[in-house]
């Protein structure tokens, strides 16, 4: 699904709920580093199972999917989760709630957030990834005037077509008929990035019928490695693709 394009760094003091939520979700879409500070609970449920209670806490959660909870005292988290976690964000009866979710094992951490005092997000990319120009508009723009740059044979059908899971940013089909949906995205991406495409595969695999396949492809100028093993293990597939013409 593509995200209004946030400027970086974005700060916000006390946000309401709705406010952080919207900024939570544009910056985890696009990749960015985010911090939060406030008034929060921490429940882990995995290999084993931990609760920290209401506490002022620091949030930190990382391109690559790597989540830590810091306290005023320390210097190692209270919890952390590793890379290649995927993050999703919602609002519950006025609480700000981030979930993280790993699949091998399966771990997943939940900080509830009564207050959020402090958020900010950062572009943190500068200096270690490839520069473009151009927003994830003109990355569909592209392909949908030059499709064989996805692959030969490739037919666009719809854009923002909509699933249980959002809305897929190209759906179409290859030269055998095969369904392809596209996720595309405007700079380098991370492990989130693959969980978004995957519970779109996954939405429409559940939404059509259960033999039909289904090629997930997930369309940016570079990917991390973490990004590209976890691709490879969902079997999912990646092109390499600006949002202009290099050169």
């Amino acid at each position: 699904m593509t995200t209004t394009e946030e400027p970086s760094p974005v700060s916000l003091s006390d946000p309401s709920p709705e406010e952080a939520h919207t900024r939570l979700e544009a910056a985890i879409d696009r990749g960015a580093l985010v911090t939060a500070f406030g008034r929060c609970t921490v429940e882990y449920d995995g290999r084993a199972a931990s609760s920290l209670g209401p506490g002022d806490r620091h949030l930190m959660l990382k391109p690559d999917g790597t989540v830590l909870v810091h306290t005023a005292e320390g210097q190692k988290p209270v919890n952390w989760q590793p890379p290649g976690c995927t993050h999703a964000v919602s609002v519950d009866d006025g609480r700000v709630e981030i979930r993280s979710l790993r699949s091998n094992p399966d771990e997943e951490l939940l900080v509830s957030f009564e207050r959020v005092a402090h958020l900010a997000t950062f572009d943190a990319s500068a200096g270690t990834d490839l520069s473009v120009s151009g927003t994830e508009a003109d990355l569909k723009r592209r392909i949908l005037e030059e499709p064989e740059l996805i692959e030969p044979g490739f037919r666009p059908l719809a854009t923002e077509r909509e699933t249980p899971a959002g809305a897929v940013d190209v759906y179409g089909e290859d030269a055998e008929g095969t369904v392809m949906v596209l996720e595309l995205k405007r700079r380098r991406v991370g492990p989130d990035a693959v969980g978004q495409l995957d519970r779109y595969v996954g939405a429409l695999e559940r939404e059509l019928h259960a033999d039909v396949e289904i090629r997930g492809v997930l369309v940016a100028p570079s990917v991390t490695d973490r990004a590209r093993r976890l691709l490879a293990t969902k079997g999912l597939e990646f092109v390499s693709l600006t949002p202009a013409p290099e050169g």
